[in-house]
């Protein structure tokens, strides 16, 4: 049972109404608006000029981290109805930060026309204990985007961003293998955090309590890498956007070896250089052994959610 008790403490002005029409077409003749506002640049005058507010999300990306959370948001972010917040904000899952209130909350938004719709995205969302109750308080009916990945590939992701900056301080690690697996016991570490994120159902059911699963879109982060407009295309639709990204405002970067960004003639955008660490090999007896312990938890996220994976 999800929880009645609690009262939206933004009631009315965030609220997300199915039927609201953008005015794409008052939008096309704001294109280089549009652009600033893209780039979190908007000016005093033009903050003046259009009636430029700060909205509170209608809709946050809460997760998976390494799931691709950052391309999502970057590629929303094509829709000219359609503001991001640059920075992860961490305001729900940051106690500090949550204590600052609302207002605060508010004032690290971009500056947006009234009628787009601003998306944030913080991936520690999806997996800390407080969140669920703290977003439904700001608004009962915002969408939630939660982006996944095959969830063993998520993990070793995890633990090769870690990695990575552990190098970079010259600092050693262990072996990916000595934390995934307990060596007591031989089976997977539950308590180890890249393993725990990955079990998604765990998470969801929790989200469950205070949101319908119909507030909830998931996206097939592995085919946003190869393939990313039909997944764009639900996500529009569950947005209720009028569908404006293109074919055109993707194109597969060979070099890179992935899509980077057109949004219009001259701007286009590829994803920073970090995204695509090549991940270190991993023992194919411990890959099998965290596969088969996911298994149960991926049958039961297809359950929930509606969406099926060919994950093993």
């Amino acid at each position: 049972m999800r929880n009645r008790g609690l009262q939206p403490i933004c009631p009315i002005e965030s609220r997300f109404h199915p039927s609201e029409q953008i005015p794409l077409r008052t939008l096309q003749f704001k294109r280089g608006l549009l652009h600033e506002l893209r780039k979190g640049n908007a000016t005093k005058e033009q903050i003046r000029l259009h009636n430029l507010v700060q909205q509170l999300p209608r809709a946050i990306i809460i997760g998976v981290r390494k799931g691709g959370t950052r391309a999502l948001l970057e590629m929303l972010n094509l829709h000219p109805a359609v503001v991001k917040a640059s920075q992860e904000i961490h305001f729900f899952d940051n106690d500090k930060n949550y204590a600052r209130g609302i207002d605060w909350y508010r004032g690290k938004m971009p500056f947006s026309l009234p009628h787009q719709i601003t998306i944030e995205k913080s991936p520690a969302y999806f997996i800390t204990e407080e969140v669920p109750e703290r977003i439904f308080k700001m608004n009962s009916s915002i969408k939630l985007l939660i982006i996944v990945r095959e969830p063993t590939t998520r993990a070793v992701s995890d633990y090769t961003q870690v990695l990575e900056g552990k190098e970079r301080k010259n600092k050693t690690y262990h072996k990916f293998e000595n934390l995934a697996i307990d060596a007591n016991t031989c089976e997977v570490n539950t308590k180890y955090k890249a393993v725990r994120t990955s079990i998604y159902t765990k998470h969801l059911e929790r989200w469950l309590k205070y949101f319908p699963v119909e507030q909830f879109h998931i996206v097939d982060g592995d085919r946003l890498i190869t393939d990313p407009l039909p997944e764009l295309q639900l996500v529009e639709r569950f947005l209720n956007l009028p569908s404006r990204i293109s074919q055109y405002n993707l194109y597969f970067n060979a070099t890179r070896g992935f899509y980077c960004l057109r949004f219009n003639i001259v701007f286009n955008k590829c994803l920073a250089g970090s995204k695509g660490r090549i991940h270190p090999e991993v023992d194919p007896s411990v890959v099998t052994k965290l596969q088969k312990f996911f298994h149960p938890f991926n049958q039961k996220f297809y359950q929930i959610t509606g969406r099926t994976f060919n994950w093993p």
